[in-house]
């Protein structure tokens, strides 16, 4: 049985940034429609390609604007916003860097925001990069990229509109070295975000219990439906743990990548890696206590949890200190589980009679370190005595991980 990526082909994108402050005219050269072809990596944006996968936009016939520019996803929000994620698109040839040109109308109070991300091969993709101020440099060559267009206003009488966008992929510097095999991870405090009902940054409806976190970058936001972007956060003693993907931006910011280094930190690059905003801001009085949008902040978070994956993934009582591994930064096999609908338990061995050490939500990517055979087990993908290892004594069946194979793709455990 080989498997499928029931994603395969759907819309995915990036973001470029620009300051929510100043009144700009972005008035980039447009492709007029007589011009002559563009070059093989060269190509025209389709706006109008909006459908349910994207967030709070609509294309009026020449632009991309704010479907409803008073709409706000929670009800303290300052800002109201919404996402095109653009189909995949493939280049002639290997590049690492993706340049943006739009044609765009920005009042003073909003924002259009150009990021591209670049497919690694499976189901891993860089991270979301910013492709208008300056080219957007990815940490690999690739042949396949996705663009997503982010529109931002904090008065909804001054939306923003976007009427065309060009993207040129070229060659350009060495890209960074690669990351280590193990995840990056920190300690950082972890909220309760409920809001059940509401809508997260990739559009998901949030259920009663569910599981999911929220970071407070756009530049690791899985598109809707996928966990290209997954965590493991985990109690600080390491009793429980959870796989969850990254749906929702947040708490306090929207730019924080804090995970990464200073040289391709977001914002806030004097801040130590690792280190949140709104944690230095709270603790130390930086930034004058305050996030971006200038509200003081009220807890030191840098992750926010779902209710199914604060309350039934880590058992937590009340908003607490855990420690993240943000799975896309490591390498190595990887798959996503798929169990179509609700979590599956993480066993401490290869037997569904083992003790639980938490959960693995639908969707989420996980770094597969090796395998065991154990229990036979009858899953989302058939039948089989295959256990993958996906973290330090966390088992999870084979039979409900999509890796692309009938076969183990991680070594046998020692």
């Amino acid at each position: 049985m080989v498997r499928t990526s029931k994603f395969a082909g759907r819309r995915r994108g990036t973001r470029i940034a620009v300051a929510l402050s100043a009144p700009i005219a972005l008035l980039l050269s447009a492709t007029p429609l007589n011009a002559a072809p563009l070059p093989a990596d060269q190509w025209t944006v389709p706006l109008s390609s909006v459908d349910d996968n994207d967030l709070n936009v609509a294309y009026a016939g020449d632009a991309l604007a704010l479907a409803d520019p008073a709409w706000k996803r929670k009800p303290d929000q300052p800002i109201s916003e919404g996402y095109l994620v653009v189909g995949e698109r493939a280049l002639s040839k290997p590049a690492n860097r993706v340049t943006a040109e739009l044609t765009a109308n920005v009042p003073a109070g909003a924002a259009v925001d150009v990021d591209v991300r670049g497919h690694l091969g499976g189901e891993d993709w860089t991270e979301w990069t910013p492709a208008a101020a300056e080219p957007a440099v990815l940490s690999a060559p690739v042949t396949t990229v996705q663009v997503r267009i982010g529109l931002y206003t904090k008065d909804s009488a001054a939306a923003p509109s976007v009427s065309n966008v060009r993207l040129t992929a070229d060659e350009g510097p060495q890209p960074r070295a690669d990351v280590a095999a193990a995840p990056l991870t920190y300690k950082v405090f972890a909220t309760r975000e409920g809001l059940v009902g509401g809508t997260t940054a990739n559009g998901h409806v949030i259920k009663s219990r569910d599981h999911f976190v929220a970071l407070p970058s756009g530049r690791s936001l899985a598109p809707k439906n996928t966990g290209n972007y997954s965590v493991r956060v985990c109690k600080t003693d390491g009793t429980r743990c959870e796989y969850a993907p990254v749906w929702d931006v947040g708490p306090w910011n929207t730019k924080d990548d804090y995970w990464n280094p200073s040289a391709t930190r977001q914002m806030w690059k004097n801040l130590p890696q690792g280190k949140p905003e709104a944690q230095a801001a709270y603790q130390d009085g930086y930034n004058g206590g305050r996030d971006e949008f200038g509200r003081k902040v009220g807890n030191p978070a840098g992750i926010d949890l779902a209710d199914g994956t604060f309350w039934d993934g880590l058992k937590l009582s009340d908003n607490s200190w855990v420690n993240v591994s943000y799975l896309w930064t490591g390498s190595g096999p990887s798959g996503t589980v798929n169990t179509a609908g609700d979590p599956m338990n993480v066993r401490a061995s290869a037997s569904t009679t083992a003790a639980i050490k938490g959960l693995a939500a639908n969707k989420a990517k996980v770094l597969i370190e090796c395998y065991v055979e154990g229990e036979t087990v009858t899953g989302t993908y058939g039948t089989s005595n295959i256990w993958n290892r996906i973290g330090p004594g966390h088992y999870i069946s084979d039979t409900y991980v999509y890796t692309g194979s009938d076969n183990p793709i991680a070594p046998k455990c020692a």
